[in-house]
């Protein structure tokens, strides 16, 4: 009787166990279904809404225009307070008609998109790096949206919370927190309009009597760089460019995880001119800085100080 009793217990344990397994599962497909409705709604969808941006004590009013149509994705995002900036986002290039009103900085192929695109196209690639888990419902801009967490696997990265609009799956917020539970960024729409495409003639290109600045210099950098990054950190842009303030052009390395970003810039190091060494801060972005070789190497993102670090000690010549 008593070997029964124990072989009743095992097999309720084990089954307990499998249940919970599939329960697990069966979350992180749900959690799963929401992100990839959120990826694709954020290109797919057309809207115009205006949100607020929160970085450390810096924070920002835009207003953004997005339109699908035969030709493509076009977006419109347009700074309403301090200083007056506009992008223009014609598929993959990125225009950015400067304050002056006499030039325009052109980005091809630009990697990043503004929010609330923020998720890659294939969202399962996220899952070996974060847990992703449904948290409830809650209202952002007048409209009930699913909640969705994405918790960190390692330390290399910070946490995410993800808004999404339940009727198309659309991001209406996005919340970024450090390990010590402090909000690093936000994004959040305090008002959308979902499903009405804005005028075609809202995304006017001006160029006329205007400059146009390429962003990135059609050369190879001067010298060529060895860098590891963190674990899911992949290089997905490296460009050459002529920076305000910079006597000579900087390699920039941009590295993702495809939600979280840090970047790399190199420069040749000057004698005379005040340099960062080590760890710092620039608001709410990690900062981190050393040489190598001759080079000012400066690492620097939203992401933990052991990413930064990491990757910073990494650089070497080839």
């Amino acid at each position: 009787m008593r070997t029964l009793l124990v072989w009743r217990q095992s097999w309720w344990i084990l089954g307990f166990a499998a249940l919970m397994a599939f329960s697990g599962a069966g979350r992180a497909d749900a959690a799963l279904d929401w992100l990839n409705r959120a990826a694709a709604a954020a290109k797919q969808q057309n809207y115009s809404g205006v949100y607020v941006y929160h970085h450390g004590e810096h924070v920002e009013v835009l207003r953004v225009l997005h339109r699908t149509d035969a030709t493509g994705e076009l977006e419109k995002i347009e700074v309403m307070d301090g200083t007056p900036r506009q992008f223009l986002r014609i598929n993959n290039d990125v225009y950015c008609h400067l304050p002056d009103g006499k030039s325009v900085r052109l980005e091809r192929n630009a990697p990043r998109r503004f929010f609330p695109a923020l998720l890659p196209a294939q969202p399962a690639s996220l899952l070996d790096y974060y847990e992703a888990v449904l948290a409830g419902t809650e209202r952002v801009a007048g409209r009930p949206c699913q909640v969705v967490t994405l918790e960190p696997r390692d330390g290399y990265r910070y946490a995410y919370t993800l808004w999404l609009d339940k009727q198309t799956g659309l991001p209406l917020k996005s919340r970024i927190v450090n390990g010590n539970g402090s909000v690093v960024s936000m994004f959040v729409f305090s008002e959308i309009q979902i499903g009405k495409a804005p005028n075609a003639q809202l995304f006017r290109n001006d160029m006329a009597g205007k400059r146009i600045q390429k962003a990135s210099l059609d050369k190879p950098a001067a010298v060529a760089w060895n860098v590891t990054p963190p674990p899911g950190f992949e290089r997905v842009q490296e460009a050459v460019r002529e920076l305000p303030g910079k006597p000579a052009p900087v390699t920039h390395l941009v590295f993702s995880d495809g939600l979280s970003v840090l970047s790399m810039f190199v420069e040749p190091a000057d004698p005379q001119a005040q340099r960062l060494q080590g760890l710092s801060a620039e608001g709410a972005i990690g900062v981190y800085a050393r040489e190598v070789d001759g080079y000012s190497v400066t690492t620097l993102g939203e992401v933990p100080s052991t990413a930064l670090i990491e990757t910073g000690n990494s650089v070497k010549r080839k």
